[in-house]
């Protein structure tokens, strides 16, 4: 018995016939990084250019980004925003968390950067960037107890 000849190789599709399997960018270009890596680029930048302005100061102080801030589901008709919360109306922005010691370990001071409510308010990337910078700016200008115009002024 013949056996029939072997399929020609099939080009890269899914069996549905639906696309290319695999990713349509290489991992090395900017298209392939996701809008969360994009975003902690835009505090990395605006963090780097501020510590060399005030290295002394913002020694061994932490900068995070969370995608949302946490919320307190235990009390959900109550909202408490300290002072130390930057918001837009009753959405925190960024929050600055002290320095502080607790159970006998040092905490070094922290300031967190909330992407989505970023994302939310701004038009455009150059937008998000200018919005982006501002927030630190003024995380930083609340940790150091500084006006935001002499921690950034231009």
């Amino acid at each position: 018995m013949d056996r029939p000849p072997p399929r020609a190789r099939r080009s890269r599709r899914d069996r549905h016939g639906r696309g290319l399997r695999g990713r349509l960018v290489p991992p090395t270009l900017p298209l392939s990084r996701s809008r969360a890596e994009q975003f902690d680029d835009l505090v990395l930048d605006a963090v780097e250019d501020l510590e060399r302005r005030w290295e002394r100061e913002l020694a061994g102080v932490e900068f995070a980004v969370e995608d949302v801030p946490w919320v307190d589901h235990s009390s959900p008709d109550e909202v408490v925003l300290d002072s130390d919360v930057l918001d837009d109306g009753s959405v925190p922005l960024a929050r600055v968390l002290p320095a502080h010691r607790e159970d006998g370990h040092d905490h070094p001071a922290r300031i967190v950067v909330y992407r989505r409510p970023l994302e939310i308010r701004a038009a455009d990337r150059e937008d998000l960037a200018d919005l982006v910078r501002d927030v630190v700016v003024d995380q930083v200008a609340v940790l150091l107890g500084r006006d935001p115009e002499e921690i950034d002024p231009a």
